[in-house]
């Protein structure tokens, strides 16, 4: 077990914020987190956070996982005092970290995510791992299933993921995951390229349009600059910046302000 104390952290927003599908409340106000191949019991009494893991498997898995080593204050401190949305944003959602989540699992969730809603993603991706996860036992002996590899999807038609109830979407897993396991489009090299060139090489695959790329830059590669805009986030700029969002002022991580401004209109 490790305990650390985390500024500007809350397990309840970042399960929330819709970065992450695999992240659910547990007994006792813990939560479970599958990813990376590993399934992670956590919990929270203050800014106290426990890692139900080993030092090593937690300096090398889930220090990076949760970017515990960036000062989410001083971006917070960054927002102008005279921007009461994002204040309120902030206010409401201020304990969310951008996670470094693994790049082809990232990929398949939000090709998964168009046109959906976060609880139905959530069962998607549940019943994709279900299907086509390999077995895998937590420390505690109990079995859970890691997320499909691309070469399990590629083997796949489009027909043969029906249980999962993916609809079209089904057709752009398959489609996509030949194109990675092919070597058509590279998932290693996208992931040293700079942000611009990694959105446009995202856009390749199957299915993954300006928006869907810009959530796997966010979400997979840590280019905290980029901006998704859904439709939560297109009616936050409507609303609120008529006149464009002040990207200048936030150069170098829009991408945090947009998660906040994201959870807040949830409502969450």
């Amino acid at each position: 077990m490790i305990t650390r104390r985390i500024p500007d952290f809350n397990l309840g927003q970042i399960a929330r914020s819709g970065q992450c599908f695999r992240f659910d409340p547990a007994e006792d106000g813990a939560y479970t987190l599958t990813a990376r191949g590993r399934q992670l019991t956590l919990g929270q009494d203050g800014d106290t956070v426990w890692f139900d893991c080993g030092e090593e498997e937690f300096s090398s898995v889930w220090r990076p996982y949760f970017d515990l080593d960036t000062d989410y204050g001083a971006f917070k401190r960054a927002v102008s005092k005279q921007d009461k949305y994002l204040q309120a944003a902030i206010a409401a959602g201020g304990g969310i970290r951008i996670l470094r989540q693994e790049l082809w699992e990232t990929i398949v969730c939000f090709i998964i995510s168009q046109q959906n809603h976060i609880a139905r993603i959530k069962k998607c991706v549940e019943n994709l791992c279900l299907l086509l996860g390999e077995p895998c036992y937590n420390k505690h002996g109990e079995r859970y299933f890691c997320f499909p590899k691309p070469e399990a999807l590629a083997l796949c038609e489009p027909s043969d993921l029906a249980c999962c109830r993916l609809g079209y979407r089904a057709k752009y897993l398959t489609q996509s995951a030949r194109q990675v396991v092919s070597g058509e489009v590279d998932l290693q090299r996208i992931a040293a390229l700079p942000y611009e060139e990694a959105r446009q090489e995202l856009m390749r695959l199957t299915g993954v349009g300006v928006k869907v790329a810009e959530c796997i830059c966010l979400y997979a590669l840590h280019h905290i600059d980029a901006f998704p805009v859904d439709t939560h986030i297109r009616a936050m700029l409507d609303k609120h910046y008529p006149k464009g969002f002040p990207m200048k002022r936030y150069r170098g991580f829009a991408g945090v302000m947009q998660q906040y401004g994201f959870y807040y209109e949830l409502g969450v």
